[in-house]
């Protein structure tokens, strides 16, 4: 097991503002590498913490992006809460805040102001659309993102009507694009000494995600070049099969699976720019044969033939998947709120094992008393805040505390 002072981000503190998941996400991966991740928010939580079902103070996003981090509930429109804010700014290695431009600036803890007191700080803002532009300030969520910048348009139903992809995958992605950025940004620091700001949008985030796809667009318009023949996900006897036998060997043992030496031999379909050109005959006949026999017939054969392929999973089928459990892709946690929960591994670093502050994540407020104290406020201050309505306290979990 890694100790803490072994991962990378050790020893560096970030204060993170930000709500929702492009955010969070991006603190939770910095917790994740050994920074202390303060995480403050309002009296009544992070909106995030309610995207969908709820379990105490969680969803299932938030007991996810939030594991590793030490939550401090502060109202900020009340001036000695403020003044905290600013205070815990002021010591800050990573600020990071997810609000519409202009807003930071009204607590004083925008970059400006922030880097006036704490100049090496490397600051990053998420927002929708960026900091700059006639849509600057317009509200943003993944699904309007997901309209916005055509990934919409790649996605389409069987009557080509766009849809949304079905998890909030915009968000997730930019948390790791600025994840990126601030690496980067901390490694510079190292070297120079000097601090940097950060703009994470959404739509950039998106955007760069995108680049292949608008490259294509830019040059074949909305009729793009398949990547090859036969590629797509087909219905079996009992599920739904994806298969990728675009190369000529794998079409030919594709062929010989199916018991069908002729479609191998057809000229229509025996080169790749055959199959590309008669495209819509070739899926057909592929697609009524697939229909004939269960998944585990294709994946069977087609594993035999070395043909690049996947049988269609639930999450249910992934989790008990015999290479999962090998590899240890996925393991199982209890949150105290949440309850038992799947843990997947995170390409680089150890999964935090249960009962540690990195496998926690906090309830709204647990680390306020701990985070106030290590900034010298007494008990009885702490006490007197918590009555003006200035911090929330909430104590940690025993999951936490062991």
């Amino acid at each position: 097991m890694m100790q803490d002072d072994d991962l990378p981000f050790s020893g560096l503190t970030v204060f993170d503002a930000t709500q929702g998941v492009a955010g969070p996400h991006c603190g939770f991966l910095l917790a994740q590498h050994g920074a202390t991740v303060i995480k403050v928010e309002p009296l009544d939580g992070d909106w995030g913490r309610k995207l969908g079902k709820t379990y105490g103070d969680h969803c299932a996003f938030s007991v996810m992006v939030n594991r590793g981090k030490q939550s401090i509930a502060l109202d900020l429109k009340n001036p000695e809460a403020l003044a905290i804010a600013q205070e815990l700014a002021g010591k800050a290695d990573v600020f990071l805040e997810s609000f519409r431009p202009g807003v930071m600036a009204r607590f004083g803890l925008d970059y400006a102001s922030v880097a006036k007191a704490n100049p090496s700080v490397v600051y990053l803002s998420i927002s929708g659309y960026g900091q700059t532009g006639p849509n600057s300030k317009l509200p943003v969520t993944d699904s309007v993102m997901q309209a916005y910048s055509g990934f919409m348009s790649i996605n389409r139903d069987s009557q080509g009507v766009p849809q949304r992809f079905g998890m909030i995958a915009i968000d997730v992605m930019t948390g790791l694009y600025a994840f990126q950025g601030i690496s980067a940004a901390l490694y510079r620091r190292q070297r120079t000494g000097k601090g940097k700001y950060i703009d994470c949008s959404l739509m950039a985030s998106v955007g760069a995600f995108q680049m292949a796809k608008m490259i294509e667009f830019h040059k074949e318009g909305s009729e793009v070049q398949p990547p090859g023949v036969p590629v797509g996900t087909f219905k079996t006897a009992d599920g739904y099969i994806n298969i990728n036998a675009r190369r000529d060997p794998h079409y030919v043992s594709l062929c010989r699976v199916m018991e069908r030496p002729d479609l191998a031999a057809d000229p229509r379909f025996a080169s790749y720019e055959g199959r590309v050109k008669h495209e819509a005959e070739l899926m057909a006949i592929l697609r009524e044969a697939v229909a004939q026999k269960p998944s585990a017939f294709w994946a069977e054969g087609l594993t035999r033939e070395d043909v690049l392929h996947a049988v269609v999973y639930d999450y249910g089928d992934y989790f008990q998947d015999p290479h999962v459990k090998a590899f240890q892709a996925v393991t199982w946690q209890t949150h105290p709120e949440i309850g038992d929960i799947p843990v997947t591994v995170i390409p680089g670093i150890e999964t935090a094992p249960q009962g540690t502050a990195l496998a926690e994540a906090p309830a709204i407020g647990a680390h306020t008393r701990e985070v106030l104290r290590m900034a010298g406020r007494s008990d009885a201050e702490i006490a007197r805040l918590a009555e003006a309505g200035a911090v929330g306290l909430r104590e940690p979990s025993r999951a936490a505390a062991e």
